[in-house]
């Protein structure tokens, strides 16, 4: 079965750039070379939100926990199961 992971932070006011830094920098690495890791993208979209999705192969692991202070808000995590592909 294949998983896809989703993670979402909304950056601080202005702090954008260096939350979207720490998940190439960071969170990428932590991930690399986990088991059933199958591929991962990183997305921007306005109001300085950053994604992270990850295909996986048996279990998700799940990004390392985000500084604080690149934060609006709690990071959102979400796991899905693929269903069907074209």
């Amino acid at each position: 079965m294949t998983l896809a992971r989703m993670w979402e932070a909304r950056a601080a006011d202005g702090r954008g750039p260096e939350l979207h830094a720490w998940v190439r920098e960071v969170a990428l690495p932590a991930l690399r070379g986990t088991p059933g890791l199958e591929r991962a993208e990183v997305l921007t979209a306005p109001g300085e939100r950053v994604l992270l999705i990850t295909w996986w192969t048996g279990e998700a692991a799940d990004a390392p926990e985000t500084p604080a202070d690149l934060l609006a808000r709690p990071v959102h995590r979400w796991t899905f199961s693929r269903t069907h592909v074209e």
